[in-house]
C-alpha cells in the first residue's frame, strides 16, 4: 500500500528533471521529464515508502544519514537539486498543502522560544566542537552570508566585503557604542572595533563561542573596547549609538518578532541606527523543514518579509532601506560544502560517518534551496527618526576606507 502512495505523490510532485526510485523490492520506476537523464535513488529499508508518505523532508534527511537511502554516485547535489527545483514549482500538489497545514498547525509552537529555550536550541548548534567549524568557515569564522559582487571572489574577501558593507549601513563614527545581538565568534565586533573606532558591546547564548570571542578580543588587545557577555538579548539594557544583528533573527521565532524589534528600540538612543541581517523567504509565510528543526537548528525560521515588516510596524521604528541580497547565500554554502568535503576526514575524527553524512546534507540542502526555491537574505535598516539616515545610497557606494579594506 505504501508503494502505491509514494508512487502517486512521485508522479504528481516530480515535474522538472527526472527521478528513478528503486523500492525495497526491487521495482524501480521513473518520474519527471521523459527526455532527462534520471538521479538514481535506492530504498534499502522496506519502512521508507511509509516513513516518506508520512513526513517526507524528516524522512528522506534520515535515511541518507544512516544510509538506508543512497543516491548514483552519491550525487547529493542533483538529488536535491531536483527535489527543491520541483518544490519551487509544486505547491498547489495536494500532500503538500496537506503537509503545509499540519506544519502550519505547529508553528507557534515550534517557534516559542523563551529565553531558557533559546539557551537549548544554540547550544544544540554552536556549541559543537570549535574544530568543526574551522573546517569550513573562513579565517574570521564569519557563520553567515558572504557578499560578492565580484562572483570570482574567494569565501574569505566575500566576508570581508559583507562586515564593511554592513559597517556603511551602521553609518559610523569613532567611540560610537554598539550592541550587537548575537555575536558570533566576535569577528563583526573586533572589525568594527579595529577599522572604524567602535565601541561594542557583543551577546550571545553560546558558551564556546562567548569563549572564543572573548579570547580572540585579548589575543588582538581590543579586550577594552569590545566586551562579549553571554546574555540574552532581552537582558540587555541601555541606549546604543548603533544595533547591528547578523543572523540571529532567524533564531528570534514569530511570536517573539515584535518583542524583538520593541528591544531594538529600546536599545538605540534618539538618532540611533539599527541593521538587522537574515535569512528571509521570497514568498508567503512557511515553515522550517523538520530535518533542519530537529537536526540543525531546533526553534529556527526564515522569515518572509512581511513577517518581519508587520512587527517592524508595530514596534515605532522607521524602515529606512531594505536590500534583498539573492545568490549570495547559495554561493557562500558552495564555499562552506566544497571545504566540508575537502576535510571530511577530519570532522569523521571528531564525531562519524554519520554526523558528516547529516552535514553534508544539510549544507547543500540549503544552498539548493537558495538557487532554486525562493530563499534569500534580508537587510533591514531601522531608526527611530527618519532623518538618522541618509534620503539616497549614495553613502554607501563612495567609501574610500570601507572600499580599500574590502580590497586587501
Amino acid at each position: 500500500m505504501w508503494d502505491r502512495i509514494l508512487d502517486r505523490m512521485l508522479r504528481d510532485f516530480i515535474k522538472a528533471r527526472a527521478l528513478a526510485l528503486t523500492y525495497p523490492d526491487g521495482t524501480r520506476r521513473v518520474y519527471g521529464e521523459a527526455d532527462a537523464t534520471p538521479i538514481e535513488v535506492t530504498l534499502h529499508d522496506p519502512t521508507l515508502p511509509r516513513r516518506i508518505v508520512t513526513n517526507t523532508d524528516l524522512a528522506v534527511g534520515e535515511a541518507y544519514m544512516d544510509g538506508r537511502l543512497t543516491i548514483g554516485q552519491d550525487d547529493l547535489e542533483g538529488f536535491l537539486a531536483c527535489a527543491t527545483a520541483n518544490a519551487g514549482i509544486g505547491d498547489d500538489v495536494w500532500w503538500r498543502r496537506a503537509t503545509a497545514l499540519i506544519f502550519k498547525a505547529r508553528r507557534r509552537f515550534d517557534q516559542w522560544n523563551p529565553a531558557h529555550r533559546a539557551r537549548e536550541n544554540v547550544a544544540h548548534h554552536y556549541d559543537l566542537s570549535s574544530e568543526l567549524y574551522d573546517l569550513f568557515l573562513d579565517a574570521d569564522r564569519q557563520y553567515s552570508c558572504g557578499y560578492f559582487p565580484d562572483p570570482s571572489m574567494s569565501l574569505d574577501a566575500a566576508q570581508e566585503a559583507k562586515k564593511h558593507h554592513i559597517a556603511g549601513k551602521l553609518l559610523l563614527v569613532p567611540d560610537m557604542e554598539v550592541l550587537e545581538i548575537g555575536c558570533g565568534w566576535g569577528g563583526m565586533a573586533l572589525t568594527l572595533a579595529r577599522d572604524y573606532g567602535a565601541r561594542v558591546l557583543g551577546v550571545t547564548l553560546s558558551e564556546e563561542q562567548h569563549r572564543i570571542a572573548t579570547q580572540r578580543a585579548a589575543d588582538v588587545g581590543l579586550q577594552n573596547r569590545v566586551q562579549f557577555e553571554l546574555r540574552d538579548y532581552r537582558e540587555v539594557t541601555g541606549e546604543f549609538d548603533r544595533v547591528v544583528s547578523i543572523g540571529m533573527f532567524e533564531h528570534v521565532g514569530v511570536p517573539h518578532y515584535v518583542e524583538y524589534f520593541r528591544n531594538v528600540r529600546d536599545r538605540l538612543k534618539e538618532d540611533g541606527v539599527a541593521l538587522i541581517h537574515t535569512i528571509g523567504r521570497a514568498y508567503v509565510p512557511g515553515h522550517t523543514s523538520p530535518f533542519i528543526q530537529k537536526y540543525i537548528f531546533p526553534g529556527g525560521y526564515c522569515p518572509a518579509l512581511s513577517e518581519m515588516s508587520s512587527a517592524v510596524e508595530k514596534s515605532g521604528l522607521y524602515s529606512c532601506d531594505v536590500e534583498v541580497w539573492r545568490l549570495h547565500y547559495a554561493e557562500t554554502l558552495r564555499h562552506w560544502h566544497d571545504r566540508f568535503v575537502a576535510n571530511e576526514d577530519r570532522a569523521r575524527a571528531l564525531y562519524d560517518d554519520r554526523f558528516c553524512r547529516m552535514w553534508r546534507y544539510y549544507l547543500k540542502a540549503a544552498e539548493v534551496t537558495f538557487r532554486y526555491n525562493r530563499q534569500c537574505v534580508f537587510q533591514y535598516q531601522l531608526a527611530k527618526r527618519q532623518e538618522a539616515v541618509p534620503l539616497s545610497r549614495d553613502y554607501l557606494y563612495r567609501h574610500p576606507k570601507r572600499d580599500r579594506l574590502a580590497a586587501e
